[in-house]
């Protein structure tokens, strides 16, 4: 072959064998570029998902701390579209750049919605504890106040009984006559016919004036009383207590005496005998008398 024909073919398959290896160098670069792409992308999706994830836990937190209905259904819309774009990006290739671009502007507006959310439910908690200290505050003083009115309905309540104490009869010099046929006195039990019971109501400028009835109960030694008929009761301490003898007196406040007497009718046996004396509800004196 001709040296003029043979040097320029030699020279072009040098300066192919050159683009070919160039283009080889290139083209490695360029799939070594794109695998370090894929694989920056594949962290970035792991990243995004690790938060997609991540805010809607958070949302279910959140929905937990609050009572606001309404809120409550906004963060659960907002817990729905987080998960749906969290299934959309594990469906997505690392390789769909233009995909994983959206999910990432996607991840930053619910990255300020979530912001927005602690925002508000911050100032909601604290509103809330807020008013939490208020009630604590209200509560106190309602305990405290409660508490005064306690101590002054005791303190009425002591009071009035001291008035009431106060304004009640008192008996006192109570002395029992056993009596015979005769009139005479006698501690022969065999003899007694009546029993006259004086007693002096003492003065007591405190005590209502008026009427008064004073119920006596002569009780024997066996400790049952002495009486004309069963019915014959008076109330005293919520229940129904018989009586011997009834007496109405008119008190004037003053220092009064008075008698009243039982005719005996019944069996009588020796032993002690004990005359007790009420009125209003209270009993105001009693007295112990034997028989032989």
């Amino acid at each position: 072959m001709n040296k003029k024909i043979l040097i320029p073919i030699i020279a072009i398959a040098v300066l192919l064998i050159g683009a070919l290896a160039f283009l080889g160098i290139r083209l490695s670069q360029a799939n070594k570029a794109n695998e370090e792409m894929v694989q920056l992308f594949e962290l970035e999706k792991e990243e995004m998902e690790n938060e997609y994830s991540s805010f809607a836990t958070q949302y279910d937190e959140m929905q937990i701390l609050i009572s606001n209905d309404s809120l409550v259904a906004q963060l659960e819309r907002e817990k729905l579209r987080t998960q749906q774009l969290l299934e959309e990006l594990r469906a997505t290739k690392a390789s769909n750049a233009a995909e994983i671009t959206r999910l990432k502007k996607e991840l930053k507006t619910v990255r300020a919605v979530m912001r927005s959310y602690v925002v508000q439910i911050d100032s909601l908690n604290q509103v809330n504890e807020k008013l939490a200290r208020e009630n604590k505050r209200v509560r106190t003083q309602y305990a405290e106040v409660t508490k005064q009115v306690e101590v002054l309905q005791e303190e009425a309540k002591n009071l009035s009984d001291k008035v009431t104490l106060a304004s009640q009869l008192d008996a006192t010099n109570i002395c029992i006559h056993p009596r015979n046929k005769k009139g005479k006195e006698t501690s022969n039990v065999k003899n007694v016919v009546k029993f006259a019971i004086d007693f002096t109501i003492v003065k007591n400028i405190t005590a209502p004036t008026g009427e008064r009835t004073i119920y006596v109960r002569i009780a024997k030694p066996d400790g049952s009383v002495l009486t004309k008929n069963a019915s014959q009761t008076f109330a005293y301490e919520n229940t129904k207590l018989e009586y011997s003898i009834k007496k109405l007196i008119e008190y004037t406040g003053e220092e009064q005496g008075v008698t009243v007497y039982w005719d005996v009718e019944e069996f009588l046996n020796p032993g002690e005998y004990t005359v007790y004396l009420f009125s209003d509800g209270v009993m105001i004196g009693e007295k112990g008398f034997t028989l032989e």
